[in-house]
């Protein structure tokens, strides 16, 4: 966006009242830094979603719009323009009617692509009308050229061709059997867009795994497994094979379980892979983990805390001692929001270090090392070692054993800050896991200063939402939830809130959203604030329980945060109760 758009686009927020001057002047301290794009500062900063946006731009730019998120494009239609043409122009044909077709713009401003499309219509007796259309758009559009299923049999049918006669001549040169001889399949390709088809689903982890008859590809999308390529049995050793030689593991150790890393980039993003190998009955499962280095930490607001939480989680971490846990299972996010915490304390004044299992994020400033269990590299033996390195604050990834906790809990009552996880169900039951750890009460109650337990629900597509209907069994179990939640906290995050009115929605699956309802995860949380009752408690032996720290403080369960959120219409009651009962 050049200049003179940057000043028109900014003028007409101004006079639709769409930007206040708090936020314009934000806006114009974020243009200042060199690269810096008006929209995408919009978007980030929350002023404008992104389809708006893409909305306002087609009308300052004298184009129709159009959201292509539920659009049902057929394959003739979408071919009008070549792939290469899609991609290399950014547009992509969406709709045609006789002889016009409908392009969709990604930048109103690509005069060489309305050129090049023009002159393909032309070509092709057809006339060419443009919209602009967003990002979000113009991918779920271009991925519909070419499907993970559609790649891979593309890849083996023209290896099976190109091979076929040297295929062939080895069978009869060896005395081996042709089908023998077909298992050698471009497995570098099938494992190439098996990899990139994760990354651009936005997985978590990817799951390939032998069954009686075939071998299957999983992806873990937003905490969910779903299977999405189904491959001929007798690759399935080739492709292990594959993933052992891209993670430099040993290709014939098929005993013991091996782990290793992947470091590629994909799309311009730098993203690392950690392999793991396991042996089963005769086969072996690879599972790879999918870590994004190239974006960093998320801000506490975007993982979704709500504000109460805000406030007491900045309040908490502006202390310089003291011991912070983030509980909760594994998959939770728990070392996500360790990550947001540390951005926020990452200052020149202050010397941080981690011990990580691995490290997921790097962050500039911050030493990070990753435990090696292999050479006495541990959690305990990490923090003996970071004690002499001068710190303020430490990270240690996990709290698994009773000397790491002891080592935590010292380094916390000697003047450092010590962030770190923990394995429980609740925020509550932090405080007896670690006195079953041989944690000296007294010890605890004067370090440790708080605990969050944490879950993550899948977000409602809000593309394809519908209102939801409830049933009176469910509805009796929320209202009777949210009579507890405290008055002051309602009231913030539900102003309006009415229990006999109460309404919910839920996504019915679109393109945008791969037909799940779904997109994206937030956290849902409670927070335990260690104050001067609390200390009591821990220090009498008193019985813990939800009960009893309620007389102490503002307190909500991470069920009542999900119940509100639900409300809201961010999330399901069925997504809610799917990750509170999975306990």
């Amino acid at each position: 966006m050049n200049k003179q758009s940057s000043n028109k686009l900014l003028d007409f927020l101004i006079s639709a009242a769409l930007i206040n001057d708090s936020q314009l002047a934000s806006v114009n301290q974020a243009l200042t830094v060199k690269g810096a794009k008006l929209p995408d500062i919009l978007v980030e900063q929350g002023i404008l979603d992104i389809e708006r946006l893409t909305e306002i731009q087609a009308s300052l730019a004298g184009l129709s719009y159009a959201n292509l998120a539920n659009y049902d494009i057929d394959e003739a239609t979408l071919n009008v323009l070549p792939a290469e043409v899609a991609n290399n122009y950014q547009v992509v044909c969406f709709h045609r009617d006789n002889n016009e077709i409908q392009v969709g713009l990604l930048d109103p401003e690509n005069f060489k692509a309305i050129e090049a499309v023009d002159f393909l219509a032309k070509k092709n007796n057809l006339q060419a009308r443009y919209f602009l259309v967003s990002p979000i758009s113009f991918n779920i559009a271009y991925k519909k050229y070419q499907t993970l299923n559609k790649e891979i049999s593309s890849a083996l049918e023209l290896k099976a061709k190109e091979e076929e006669k040297e295929i062939k001549k080895a069978a009869e040169d060896e005395g081996l059997r042709f089908d023998e001889i077909t298992k050698s399949a471009p497995i570098s390709k099938i494992i190439s867009a098996t990899i990139r088809h994760g990354v651009e689903l936005g997985a978590s982890d990817i799951h390939i795994e032998p069954l009686p008859k075939e071998s299957r590809v999983r992806y873990r999308v937003d905490g969910i497994l779903t299977t999405s390529l189904v491959l001929p049995r007798n690759i399935h050793d080739a492709l292990v094979s594959r993933v052992k030689v891209m993670a430099k593991l040993k290709l014939d150790e098929t005993r013991i379980p091996q782990d290793g890393r992947i470091s590629l980039n994909i799309d311009g993003r730098d993203i690392d892979f950690r392999v793991s190998v396991m042996p089963l009955m005769g086969q072996e499962k690879v599972v790879m983990r999918i870590l994004d280095v190239s974006k960093g930490a998320p801000t506490l607001e975007s993982l979704g805390f709500a504000n109460n939480h805000y406030v007491v989680l900045k309040k908490a971490i502006e202390r310089t001692s003291g011991l912070i846990l983030i509980t909760g299972p594994t998959g939770s996010g728990k070392t996500t929001t360790l990550y947001s915490l540390l951005t926020i304390l990452n200052k020149d004044n202050v010397n941080i270090s981690t011990l990580e299992d691995p490290v997921e994020y790097f962050l500039k400033g911050v030493n990070q090392s990753q435990v090696r269990p292999e050479v006495n590299f541990t959690f305990a033996t990490g923090l003996r070692s970071i004690l002499r390195q001068d710190p303020d604050i430490m990270m240690v990834g996990e709290i698994r054993d009773n000397e790491t906790a002891e080592l935590a809990v010292h380094a916390s009552l000697t003047g450092h800050l010590v962030l770190s996880t923990l394995h429980t169900n609740d925020a509550v039951g932090a405080v007896p896991r670690l006195l079953d750890m041989k944690t000296e009460p007294f010890l605890l109650s004067s370090s440790l200063v708080l605990v969050v337990a944490q879950r993550l629900v899948r977000l409602n597509c809000t593309y394809c939402l519908t209102e939801e209907i409830v049933g009176p069994d469910m509805l009796t179990e929320i209202r009777q939830a949210m009579a507890k939640v405290p008055a002051d906290i309602l009231q913030e995050r539900l102003p309006n809130y009415d229990p006999d009115n109460l309404k919910f929605t839920r996504g019915t699956g679109c393109a945008y959203c791969g037909q799940t309802g779904y997109h994206s995860r937030s956290v849902i949380a409670e927070i335990l604030e260690i104050n001067d009752q609390v200390k009591e408690m821990i220090l009498e032996h008193k019985s813990f329980n939800q009960e009893a720290v309620k007389a102490t403080q503002p307190f909500i369960t991470m069920e009542q945060d999900g119940f509100i959120k639900a409300i809201q219409g961010i999330t399901t009651v069925e997504e809610v109760l799917r990750v509170i009962q999975s306990d």
